[in-house]
């Protein structure tokens, strides 16, 4: 698996969430039709920033080795955060599907990340030694 590709993407997914959720709280919550709180809006600032900052970590690491125990915690964190969000997501739509369309794409990305890191932490990485003993992805 292309483990830069996939930290990339993540990256990209997960900083564009952050971007969104920290500096468009307001709009966020009126298009989930929840009313607009200086809490909630504070609730949902924080989670902007989680996302942000886990799209940092994927970021500055997609360019390293991953995969089996290389950059483990990173795998496992991505992994975790994708599968339960992916789970619950699913639980969602499948008990309430009046949801909106977003959610289900949301639903589709996570399960598709969530599949690709559990693929990625189970596997040794693919890579080729070359005569000098450094490794070339």
């Amino acid at each position: 698996m292309n483990t830069k590709l996939l930290m990339t993407s993540s990256a990209v997914t997960l900083g564009l969430a952050g971007v969104i959720l920290t500096f468009m709280p307001e709009e966020i919550l009126s298009y989930s039709g929840m009313e607009a709180s200086k809490l909630l809006e504070l609730m949902v600032q924080i989670v902007g920033a989680l996302y942000f900052g886990f799209s940092m970590l994927n970021w500055m690491t997609k360019s390293g080795l991953i995969g089996g125990i290389y950059n483990r915690p990173i795998v496992i964190a991505n992994f975790t955060h994708f599968f339960i969000v992916a789970m619950a997501l699913i639980k969602a739509v499948m008990t309430h599907s009046g949801l909106p369309f977003a959610i289900w794409i949301m639903g589709v990305l996570y399960t598709i990340f969530a599949i690709s890191f559990g693929t990625v932490l189970f596997r040794n990485p693919t890579s080729k030694i070359i005569n000098t003993g450094q490794i070339k992805l």
